[in-house]
């Protein structure tokens, strides 16, 4: 288990806070500690950052077309879920107990 004096640990956290474009993990690696401990060193040092993507995208309403697109997109998932549903009941209909191998003869 590895001690580390506490400027190694402030000098962390700083860098960590100075490169917003950097994940813990990233910065972690190359200061060869674990992200874990990068982590609740940030957060007992109350070096909080914004997370996510969330974080980055601009607070501006999106365009018409923005909107278009992000309502067409969740349509066309719909449309996918649906027809993979109809899909496996199609599937669990035609293997049923009634499926008969064989057509009847007629006499």
């Amino acid at each position: 288990m590895k001690h580390c004096p506490p400027e190694f640990k402030a000098d962390a956290v700083a860098l960590y806070q100075s490169r917003p474009e950097a994940t813990v993990r990233q910065v972690a690696a190359d200061l060869g500690i674990n992200p874990g401990t990068l982590r609740n060193r940030g957060r007992a040092a109350g070096a909080g950052r914004p997370r996510g993507r969330r974080a980055e995208t601009p607070a501006e309403p999106p365009t018409p077309l923005e909107a278009e697109n992000a309502a067409l997109r969740k349509k066309v998932r719909e449309l996918e879920e649906e027809r993979e549903i109809l899909r496996k009941a199609a599937r669990v209909k035609t293997r049923g107990p009634c499926r008969r191998r064989w057509p009847r003869r007629s006499v």
